[in-house]
């Protein structure tokens, strides 16, 4: 869970905007819509439910290997968040 408060709020709104798109897919789907745009609708949910995985990831590797967890145990910081930033990428990279 992200740690945060900010990266709560966001994560919540995240949520909720999925939220938001499966009851919208559920409306559609009852509707008998066609399929491109069942498919568009799914496509969308998939980078929502994305963008929150990389959110939270981000927010634990933060969290767990960032500056702040450096400096407890002495470090500088700076190569820590370097390699968070280098997961990160790969993460965003694998979620699209």
């Amino acid at each position: 869970m992200p740690h945060s408060s900010e990266d709560k709020k966001r994560a919540i709104t995240r949520l909720r905007r999925i939220k938001g798109q499966a009851d919208a897919l559920e409306r559609a789907i009852e509707a008998g819509a066609d399929c491109a745009p069942l498919l568009q609708q799914i496509v969308a949910m998939r980078g929502a439910t994305n963008g929150l995985m990389a959110e939270v990831m981000q927010s634990h590797l933060r969290e767990t290997f960032g500056a702040g967890a450096n400096r407890a145990v002495g470090g500088a910081g700076g190569d820590h968040d370097d390699g968070v930033e280098g997961v990160m990428k790969i993460l965003r990279t694998y979620l699209k």
